[in-house]
């Protein structure tokens, strides 16, 4: 009867003892990378807007958006929805941007002419002054300090 309880609670401590760090590292979360955390908080986040700049960044955003789709062709449209939509599945199965593997923009595989890439340019250029209009003195300085470290950090 003693030989079976010992074993018993020989076998209990033998499961604890290996089970443990087991359960120690499923409740530990891991931290969240750096890079990881910045590329989701993104820059605009850490600016510290206002409601009204956030609303009108948005609609900057929206509408540059729309200008630039407004320049494609619907072929290079359907080839710039197939690129997102392969991007996104990529991302949904953790295939992101490991180090040194720098994708190519989705604009880059449409063939734009120098005329759409010149649109293009200029719409950015405009939207860019845009957002620069609605930013502070001090939330200017803070993108170009934001800038100057990932410079660095290449």
């Amino acid at each position: 009867m003693k030989i079976k309880t010992l074993s018993l609670i020989a076998a209990a401590f033998a499961v604890t003892l290996t089970a443990t760090p087991f359960i120690a590292q499923a409740q530990d979360a891991p931290a969240p990378q750096q890079g990881k955390e910045y590329r989701r908080k993104g820059a605009w986040k850490k600016l510290g807007l206002t409601e009204e700049q956030k609303t009108k960044i948005m609609a900057i955003r929206r509408d540059t958006r729309d200008k630039m789709l407004n320049v494609l062709t619907p072929t290079q449209k359907e080839q710039l929805k197939a690129e997102m939509e392969q991007r996104r599945s990529q991302a949904l199965q953790g295939e992101g941007r490991g180090r040194g593997k720098r994708k190519k923009h989705p604009f880059a595989s449409l063939n734009l002419t120098d005329a759409q890439k010149n649109q293009m340019r200029a719409i950015k250029d405009s939207a860019k002054q845009q957002m620069k209009a609605i930013l502070t003195p001090a939330q200017l300085e803070q993108i170009e300090q934001m800038r100057q470290n990932r410079r660095s950090r290449r």
